[in-house]
Protein backbone atom coordinates (compact mmCIF):
# COMPACT_ATOMS: atom_id res chain seq x y z
CA UNK A 1 0.00 0.00 0.00
CA UNK A 2 1.27 3.45 -0.85
CA UNK A 3 0.83 6.67 1.04
CA UNK A 4 -1.34 9.13 -0.01
CA UNK A 5 0.87 12.43 -0.52
CA UNK A 6 -1.69 15.27 0.57
CA UNK A 7 0.17 18.29 0.58
CA UNK A 8 3.82 19.68 -0.45
CA UNK A 9 5.34 22.82 -0.32
CA UNK A 10 9.12 23.08 -1.91
CA UNK A 11 11.34 25.92 -0.68
CA UNK A 12 15.19 27.39 -1.03
CA UNK A 13 17.14 27.41 1.97
CA UNK A 14 20.58 28.53 2.74
CA UNK A 15 23.44 26.40 1.65
CA UNK A 16 21.84 25.50 -1.69
CA UNK A 17 19.13 23.48 -0.64
CA UNK A 18 16.05 22.27 -2.04
CA UNK A 19 13.69 21.54 0.78
CA UNK A 20 10.11 20.04 0.53
CA UNK A 21 7.99 19.90 3.08
CA UNK A 22 5.66 16.41 2.66
CA UNK A 23 2.14 15.32 3.99
CA UNK A 24 1.30 11.66 3.77
CA UNK A 25 -2.25 10.10 5.03
CA UNK A 26 -1.43 6.22 5.80
CA UNK A 27 -3.37 3.61 7.96
CA UNK A 28 -3.59 3.64 11.61
CA UNK A 29 -3.48 -0.08 11.52
CA UNK A 30 -2.00 -1.49 8.40
CA UNK A 31 -3.88 -4.90 9.19
CA UNK A 32 -7.06 -3.18 9.47
CA UNK A 33 -6.89 0.36 7.02
CA UNK A 34 -10.86 0.66 7.84
CA UNK A 35 -10.03 1.64 11.09
CA UNK A 36 -8.73 5.59 9.98
CA UNK A 37 -5.92 7.16 8.97
CA UNK A 38 -2.75 9.20 10.25
CA UNK A 39 -0.98 12.00 9.00
CA UNK A 40 2.69 11.65 8.50
CA UNK A 41 5.31 14.82 8.12
CA UNK A 42 8.52 14.96 6.24
CA UNK A 43 11.08 17.02 4.78
CA UNK A 44 13.04 16.09 2.00
CA UNK A 45 16.06 17.76 1.08
CA UNK A 46 18.44 17.91 -1.94
CA UNK A 47 20.66 19.84 -3.98
CA UNK A 48 19.48 23.27 -5.09
CA UNK A 49 20.62 23.05 -8.91
CA UNK A 50 20.45 26.64 -9.03
CA UNK A 51 20.02 29.96 -6.97
CA UNK A 52 16.54 29.44 -7.67
CA UNK A 53 14.97 25.99 -8.10
CA UNK A 54 11.72 25.22 -7.82
CA UNK A 55 12.09 21.76 -7.93
CA UNK A 56 9.80 21.14 -10.70
CA UNK A 57 12.69 20.31 -13.43
CA UNK A 58 11.48 16.92 -14.74
CA UNK A 59 14.27 16.63 -16.62
CA UNK A 60 16.67 15.66 -13.63
CA UNK A 61 17.19 11.61 -13.17
CA UNK A 62 15.36 10.48 -9.49
CA UNK A 63 18.37 10.63 -6.95
CA UNK A 64 18.59 7.81 -4.89
CA UNK A 65 16.66 8.59 -1.56
CA UNK A 66 18.81 8.29 1.82
CA UNK A 67 16.54 7.87 4.52
CA UNK A 68 16.60 9.14 8.26
CA UNK A 69 15.76 7.37 11.19
CA UNK A 70 15.43 9.04 14.07
CA UNK A 71 16.79 8.06 17.67
CA UNK A 72 13.84 7.57 20.46
CA UNK A 73 11.71 6.47 20.56
CA UNK A 74 9.11 9.72 20.44
CA UNK A 75 11.30 12.17 19.01
CA UNK A 76 10.95 14.19 15.74
CA UNK A 77 13.00 15.35 13.47
CA UNK A 78 14.67 19.04 13.20
CA UNK A 79 15.13 20.90 10.42
CA UNK A 80 17.58 19.43 7.52
CA UNK A 81 19.94 22.13 7.98
CA UNK A 82 20.27 21.20 11.69
CA UNK A 83 22.21 18.07 11.09
CA UNK A 84 25.72 18.51 10.06
CA UNK A 85 26.31 15.36 8.20
CA UNK A 86 23.36 16.45 5.18
CA UNK A 87 26.31 17.79 3.33
CA UNK A 88 28.25 14.58 3.22
CA UNK A 89 25.48 12.56 2.02
CA UNK A 90 24.45 14.84 -0.44
CA UNK A 91 27.68 15.24 -1.81
CA UNK A 92 27.32 11.59 -2.13
CA UNK A 93 24.77 11.42 -4.34
CA UNK A 94 21.59 11.21 -2.64
CA UNK A 95 18.42 13.13 -1.70
CA UNK A 96 17.66 12.49 1.82
CA UNK A 97 14.17 12.31 3.61
CA UNK A 98 13.75 13.06 6.87
CA UNK A 99 10.42 11.69 8.78
CA UNK A 100 9.00 12.41 11.47
CA UNK A 101 8.24 8.80 12.87
CA UNK A 102 4.08 8.56 13.60
CA UNK A 103 3.20 10.33 16.68
CA UNK A 104 5.99 12.81 16.86
CA UNK A 105 6.76 16.16 15.45
CA UNK A 106 4.09 16.93 13.02
CA UNK A 107 2.92 13.21 12.39
CA UNK A 108 0.15 12.64 14.40
CA UNK A 109 1.74 14.17 17.44
CA UNK A 110 1.02 12.35 20.64
CA UNK A 111 0.44 14.33 23.53
CA UNK A 112 -1.74 13.72 26.59
CA UNK A 113 -4.46 15.74 24.86
CA UNK A 114 -4.08 14.50 21.29
CA UNK A 115 -4.67 10.79 22.95
CA UNK A 116 -7.78 12.05 24.81
CA UNK A 117 -9.29 12.07 21.66
CA UNK A 118 -8.92 8.38 21.55
CA UNK A 119 -11.54 7.50 24.78
CA UNK A 120 -10.27 6.26 27.78
CA UNK A 121 -7.26 4.48 29.13
CA UNK A 122 -7.86 1.16 27.31
CA UNK A 123 -8.67 2.57 24.18
CA UNK A 124 -5.50 5.04 24.38
CA UNK A 125 -3.14 2.01 25.57
CA UNK A 126 -4.89 0.49 21.92
CA UNK A 127 -4.31 2.97 19.83
CA UNK A 128 -0.67 3.27 21.32
CA UNK A 129 0.42 -0.18 20.60
CA UNK A 130 -0.03 0.64 16.74
CA UNK A 131 3.02 3.35 17.66
CA UNK A 132 6.15 0.82 17.40
CA UNK A 133 8.91 -0.07 15.18
CA UNK A 134 6.58 -2.47 13.11
CA UNK A 135 4.18 0.65 12.39
CA UNK A 136 6.98 2.59 11.41
CA UNK A 137 8.65 0.73 9.11
CA UNK A 138 5.01 -0.20 7.24
CA UNK A 139 4.63 3.46 7.29
CA UNK A 140 8.40 4.08 5.86
CA UNK A 141 7.27 1.54 3.07
CA UNK A 142 4.04 3.09 2.26
CA UNK A 143 5.91 6.42 1.66
CA UNK A 144 8.93 4.93 -0.50
CA UNK A 145 6.05 3.49 -2.63
CA UNK A 146 4.78 6.83 -2.56
CA UNK A 147 7.66 8.68 -3.59
CA UNK A 148 9.63 6.38 -6.23
CA UNK A 149 5.84 5.51 -7.99
CA UNK A 150 7.69 6.86 -11.08
CA UNK A 151 11.35 5.70 -10.89
CA UNK A 152 12.72 3.13 -13.04
CA UNK A 153 11.64 -0.32 -11.02
CA UNK A 154 15.92 -1.16 -10.42
CA UNK A 155 15.93 2.32 -8.51
CA UNK A 156 12.70 1.89 -6.22
CA UNK A 157 14.66 0.61 -3.19
CA UNK A 158 15.99 3.15 -0.81
CA UNK A 159 18.50 3.51 1.65
CA UNK A 160 17.76 4.11 5.40
CA UNK A 161 20.47 5.43 8.25
CA UNK A 162 19.22 4.92 12.17
CA UNK A 163 20.66 6.83 14.98
CA UNK A 164 19.74 5.00 18.21
CA UNK A 165 16.15 3.82 18.47
CA UNK A 166 16.05 4.30 14.72
CA UNK A 167 19.04 2.20 14.47
CA UNK A 168 16.41 -0.37 16.00
CA UNK A 169 13.79 0.33 13.63
CA UNK A 170 16.14 0.10 10.75
CA UNK A 171 16.88 -3.68 11.73
CA UNK A 172 12.64 -4.24 11.93
CA UNK A 173 12.99 -3.06 8.75
CA UNK A 174 16.18 -5.59 7.66
CA UNK A 175 13.51 -8.46 9.21
CA UNK A 176 10.05 -7.23 7.84
CA UNK A 177 10.45 -5.81 4.38
CA UNK A 178 13.98 -6.31 3.40
CA UNK A 179 12.60 -5.63 -0.19
CA UNK A 180 12.30 -1.59 0.43
CA UNK A 181 15.96 -1.58 1.06
CA UNK A 182 19.25 -0.76 -1.05
CA UNK A 183 21.21 -0.40 2.06
CA UNK A 184 21.14 0.11 6.03
CA UNK A 185 23.62 2.57 8.34
CA UNK A 186 22.95 2.51 11.71
CA UNK A 187 24.69 4.51 14.49
CA UNK A 188 24.67 3.06 18.24
CA UNK A 189 21.55 1.24 17.29
CA UNK A 190 21.89 -2.57 16.91
CA UNK A 191 18.84 -3.48 19.21
CA UNK A 192 19.07 -6.31 22.02
CA UNK A 193 17.58 -9.21 19.94
CA UNK A 194 15.72 -10.16 23.48
CA UNK A 195 12.45 -10.95 24.52
CA UNK A 196 11.77 -8.51 26.96
CA UNK A 197 14.16 -5.60 29.31
CA UNK A 198 14.90 -7.25 31.92
CA UNK A 199 18.19 -8.28 30.33
CA UNK A 200 18.77 -4.96 28.75
CA UNK A 201 18.36 -2.89 31.96
CA UNK A 202 20.16 -5.25 33.88
CA UNK A 203 23.15 -4.71 31.83
CA UNK A 204 22.11 -0.75 30.77
CA UNK A 205 22.91 -0.08 34.78
CA UNK A 206 26.16 -1.89 35.16
CA UNK A 207 27.09 1.26 32.14
CA UNK A 208 25.48 3.90 34.35
CA UNK A 209 27.20 3.02 37.45
CA UNK A 210 30.39 2.98 35.56
CA UNK A 211 29.46 6.44 34.53
CA UNK A 212 28.64 7.86 37.85
CA UNK A 213 32.02 6.86 39.21
CA UNK A 214 33.58 9.12 36.14
CA UNK A 215 31.39 11.94 37.03
CA UNK A 216 32.11 11.71 40.81
CA UNK A 217 36.03 11.25 40.12
CA UNK A 218 36.38 13.85 37.87
CA UNK A 219 33.85 16.32 39.77
CA UNK A 220 34.10 15.02 43.73
CA UNK A 221 32.84 18.12 44.90
CA UNK A 222 29.55 17.24 43.83
CA UNK A 223 28.92 14.83 45.79
CA UNK A 224 27.93 16.84 48.89
CA UNK A 225 26.39 19.32 46.38
CA UNK A 226 24.26 16.72 45.07
CA UNK A 227 23.01 15.81 48.60
CA UNK A 228 22.12 19.24 49.96
CA UNK A 229 20.17 19.40 46.59
CA UNK A 230 18.06 16.56 47.12
CA UNK A 231 17.85 16.86 50.73
CA UNK A 232 16.01 20.42 49.74
CA UNK A 233 13.85 18.65 47.22
CA UNK A 234 12.95 16.11 49.92
CA UNK A 235 11.90 18.93 52.16
CA UNK A 236 10.51 21.60 50.20
CA UNK A 237 7.65 21.06 47.00
CA UNK A 238 9.31 22.87 44.10
CA UNK A 239 7.62 23.40 41.09
CA UNK A 240 8.69 23.64 37.45
CA UNK A 241 7.05 24.28 34.27
CA UNK A 242 6.52 20.21 33.40
CA UNK A 243 5.20 19.63 37.17
CA UNK A 244 6.92 18.85 40.09
CA UNK A 245 11.10 18.90 40.81
CA UNK A 246 11.10 15.70 43.07
CA UNK A 247 14.60 14.19 43.89
CA UNK A 248 14.71 11.55 41.22
CA UNK A 249 14.50 14.11 39.42
CA UNK A 250 17.82 15.33 39.85
CA UNK A 251 19.41 11.56 39.74
CA UNK A 252 17.32 11.32 36.16
CA UNK A 253 19.76 13.90 34.37
CA UNK A 254 22.50 11.14 34.70
CA UNK A 255 20.71 10.68 31.06
CA UNK A 256 23.52 12.79 29.79
CA UNK A 257 26.26 10.82 31.02
CA UNK A 258 26.60 8.73 27.99
CA UNK A 259 26.94 11.99 25.62
CA UNK A 260 29.70 13.66 24.51
CA UNK A 261 30.70 16.31 27.02
CA UNK A 262 28.07 14.56 28.81
CA UNK A 263 29.43 15.14 32.66
CA UNK A 264 29.94 18.18 32.19
CA UNK A 265 26.47 19.40 31.16
CA UNK A 266 25.44 17.64 34.70
CA UNK A 267 28.13 19.40 36.72
CA UNK A 268 27.21 22.61 35.33
CA UNK A 269 23.90 21.82 36.79
CA UNK A 270 24.78 20.40 39.86
CA UNK A 271 27.19 23.59 40.65
CA UNK A 272 24.47 26.02 39.40
CA UNK A 273 21.60 24.62 42.07
CA UNK A 274 24.46 23.98 44.85
CA UNK A 275 25.32 27.92 44.29
CA UNK A 276 21.28 28.65 44.24
CA UNK A 277 20.85 27.05 47.80
CA UNK A 278 24.14 28.40 49.31
CA UNK A 279 23.61 32.02 48.40
CA UNK A 280 20.07 32.22 48.22
CA UNK A 281 18.64 29.35 50.38
CA UNK A 282 16.47 28.54 47.29
CA UNK A 283 16.51 27.82 43.67
CA UNK A 284 16.28 30.30 41.39
CA UNK A 285 14.22 30.38 37.79
CA UNK A 286 16.93 30.16 35.50
CA UNK A 287 18.28 27.34 37.88
CA UNK A 288 14.65 25.46 37.26
CA UNK A 289 13.99 26.11 33.63
CA UNK A 290 17.40 24.86 32.85
CA UNK A 291 16.91 21.68 34.88
CA UNK A 292 13.64 21.27 33.91
CA UNK A 293 14.36 21.67 30.15
CA UNK A 294 16.49 18.32 30.44
CA UNK A 295 14.40 15.27 29.61
CA UNK A 296 11.59 16.20 27.64
CA UNK A 297 9.43 13.49 28.55
CA UNK A 298 6.25 16.00 28.76
CA UNK A 299 6.74 17.15 25.42
CA UNK A 300 7.85 13.71 24.21
CA UNK A 301 5.56 11.30 25.68
CA UNK A 302 5.83 8.72 23.60
CA UNK A 303 9.34 8.22 24.37
CA UNK A 304 8.12 7.52 28.54
CA UNK A 305 5.28 5.65 27.88
CA UNK A 306 6.20 3.02 25.08
CA UNK A 307 10.02 3.21 25.86
CA UNK A 308 9.84 -0.52 27.53
CA UNK A 309 7.75 -1.98 25.12
CA UNK A 310 10.51 -1.22 22.13
CA UNK A 311 11.99 -4.11 23.87
CA UNK A 312 8.54 -6.54 24.16
CA UNK A 313 8.02 -9.38 21.95
CA UNK A 314 5.00 -11.49 23.56
CA UNK A 315 5.62 -10.53 27.62
CA UNK A 316 5.20 -7.74 29.35
CA UNK A 317 7.85 -4.89 30.30
CA UNK A 318 6.04 -4.82 34.31
CA UNK A 319 7.49 -1.60 34.39
CA UNK A 320 11.31 -3.43 34.36
CA UNK A 321 13.72 0.41 35.20
CA UNK A 322 11.44 0.66 38.22
CA UNK A 323 11.24 -2.79 39.67
CA UNK A 324 15.49 -3.53 38.59
CA UNK A 325 15.92 0.18 40.77
CA UNK A 326 14.41 -1.19 43.76
CA UNK A 327 16.22 -3.98 43.62
CA UNK A 328 19.56 -2.30 43.88
CA UNK A 329 20.11 -0.10 47.14
CA UNK A 330 22.97 1.85 45.52
CA UNK A 331 20.20 3.62 43.40
CA UNK A 332 18.43 4.60 46.78
CA UNK A 333 18.10 8.34 47.58
CA UNK A 334 20.22 8.46 51.12
CA UNK A 335 22.25 11.46 51.73
CA UNK A 336 24.09 8.92 54.40
CA UNK A 337 25.35 7.02 51.78
CA UNK A 338 28.92 7.57 50.26
CA UNK A 339 27.10 9.32 47.25
CA UNK A 340 24.27 9.55 45.60
CA UNK A 341 23.80 7.63 42.23
CA UNK A 342 22.17 9.11 38.64
CA UNK A 343 20.44 7.33 36.91
CA UNK A 344 20.09 6.49 33.01
CA UNK A 345 17.91 6.20 30.20
CA UNK A 346 15.34 4.99 32.12
CA UNK A 347 11.41 4.98 32.94
CA UNK A 348 10.31 4.92 36.42
CA UNK A 349 7.06 5.07 37.78
CA UNK A 350 7.58 8.23 39.49
CA UNK A 351 7.64 10.08 36.44
CA UNK A 352 4.10 9.91 35.71
CA UNK A 353 3.37 11.44 39.06
CA UNK A 354 6.19 14.08 38.77
CA UNK A 355 5.45 15.47 35.41
CA UNK A 356 1.54 16.86 34.69
CA UNK A 357 1.18 15.78 31.00
CA UNK A 358 2.54 11.84 32.11
CA UNK A 359 0.48 12.36 34.75
CA UNK A 360 -2.80 12.65 32.40
CA UNK A 361 -1.69 9.02 30.56
CA UNK A 362 -0.76 7.57 34.19
CA UNK A 363 -3.18 4.60 34.00
CA UNK A 364 -2.72 3.93 29.95
CA UNK A 365 1.00 3.81 30.82
CA UNK A 366 -0.11 0.78 33.56
CA UNK A 367 -2.43 -0.66 30.87
CA UNK A 368 0.71 -1.18 28.79
CA UNK A 369 3.26 -2.14 31.53
CA UNK A 370 0.94 -5.17 31.73
CA UNK A 371 0.37 -5.72 28.03
CA UNK A 372 1.71 -9.36 27.06
CA UNK A 373 0.52 -9.69 23.04
CA UNK A 374 3.68 -7.19 21.39
CA UNK A 375 4.05 -9.30 18.27
CA UNK A 376 7.63 -10.16 17.30
CA UNK A 377 9.74 -7.11 16.13
CA UNK A 378 12.29 -9.07 14.83
CA UNK A 379 12.33 -12.16 12.48
CA UNK A 380 16.12 -13.55 13.30
CA UNK A 381 15.77 -15.99 10.30
CA UNK A 382 15.37 -13.36 7.93
CA UNK A 383 18.11 -11.69 9.27
CA UNK A 384 19.82 -14.71 9.52
CA UNK A 385 20.31 -14.91 5.71
CA UNK A 386 19.73 -10.61 5.00
CA UNK A 387 21.34 -9.61 1.57
CA UNK A 388 21.14 -6.02 2.54
CA UNK A 389 24.29 -4.64 2.98
CA UNK A 390 24.35 -3.61 6.91
CA UNK A 391 27.36 -0.50 7.82
CA UNK A 392 27.24 -0.39 11.92
CA UNK A 393 29.18 2.39 13.75
CA UNK A 394 28.86 0.35 17.42
CA UNK A 395 30.44 2.24 20.30
CA UNK A 396 32.51 0.15 23.21
CA UNK A 397 31.64 2.90 25.91
CA UNK A 398 27.72 3.17 24.61
CA UNK A 399 25.47 3.90 28.11
CA UNK A 400 22.44 2.83 26.30
CA UNK A 401 22.79 0.26 23.74
CA UNK A 402 25.43 -1.95 25.35
CA UNK A 403 28.38 -3.36 23.58
CA UNK A 404 27.68 -7.01 24.04
CA UNK A 405 24.40 -7.12 23.27
CA UNK A 406 24.73 -4.92 19.87
CA UNK A 407 28.05 -7.86 19.00
CA UNK A 408 25.16 -10.57 19.79
CA UNK A 409 22.74 -8.74 17.30
CA UNK A 410 25.59 -7.76 14.40
CA UNK A 411 26.57 -11.52 14.39
CA UNK A 412 22.93 -12.80 14.10
CA UNK A 413 22.77 -10.02 10.84
CA UNK A 414 24.23 -11.59 7.59
CA UNK A 415 27.18 -9.36 5.96
CA UNK A 416 26.96 -6.86 8.81
CA UNK A 417 30.38 -4.76 8.31
CA UNK A 418 30.64 -2.95 11.77
CA UNK A 419 33.15 0.27 12.80
CA UNK A 420 34.06 -0.21 16.37
CA UNK A 421 35.18 2.43 18.22
CA UNK A 422 36.40 3.39 22.34
CA UNK A 423 36.74 6.78 21.93
CA UNK A 424 32.66 7.69 20.73
CA UNK A 425 30.02 7.71 22.69
CA UNK A 426 26.25 7.51 21.42
CA UNK A 427 25.92 10.85 20.10
CA UNK A 428 28.81 10.79 17.86
CA UNK A 429 26.61 11.40 14.88
CA UNK A 430 26.04 15.20 16.35
CA UNK A 431 29.50 15.62 17.80
CA UNK A 432 31.93 13.88 15.87
CA UNK A 433 29.95 14.02 12.77
CA UNK A 434 32.78 14.14 10.19
CA UNK A 435 34.73 11.30 11.07
CA UNK A 436 31.46 9.11 12.05
CA UNK A 437 30.41 9.11 8.38
CA UNK A 438 34.18 8.94 7.23
CA UNK A 439 34.05 5.59 8.69
CA UNK A 440 30.79 4.80 7.79
CA UNK A 441 31.44 5.17 4.13
CA UNK A 442 34.70 3.33 4.45
CA UNK A 443 32.69 0.28 5.17
CA UNK A 444 30.71 0.87 2.08
CA UNK A 445 33.38 1.70 -0.18
CA UNK A 446 35.78 -0.51 0.83
CA UNK A 447 36.37 -3.78 0.09
CA UNK A 448 38.00 -6.63 1.62
CA UNK A 449 40.68 -8.97 -0.61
Amino acid sequence: MAAKLIDKAVHNIPGRLLVAELFFEVPINYSRPGDGTLRLFARSVRRASRPVDTGKDERQSPLPWLVYLQGGPGMGCRPPQEYGWVGTALDKGYQVLFLDQRGTGLSSTITASTLALQGNAIKQAEYLKQFRADSIVKDCEAVRRCLTTDYPEEKQKWSIIGQSFGGFCAVTYLSLHPEGLAEAFICGGLPPLVNGPDPVYSRTYEKVIERNQAYYAKFPEDVERVKKIVEYLSQNKVSVPSGTLIPERIQQLGIMFGMHGGLDSVHDLILRAANDLEVFGFLTHPTLVTIDSFGGYDSNVIYAILHESIYCQGEASNWSADRLRSSNSMFNIDTTAPEILFTGEMIYKDMFDSYTELNQIKEAADILASTTDWPALYDEAQLAKNEVPVYAATYVEDMYVHYDHAQNTAAKIKGTKQFITNVMYHNAIRSKTDELFQQLFALRDDTID
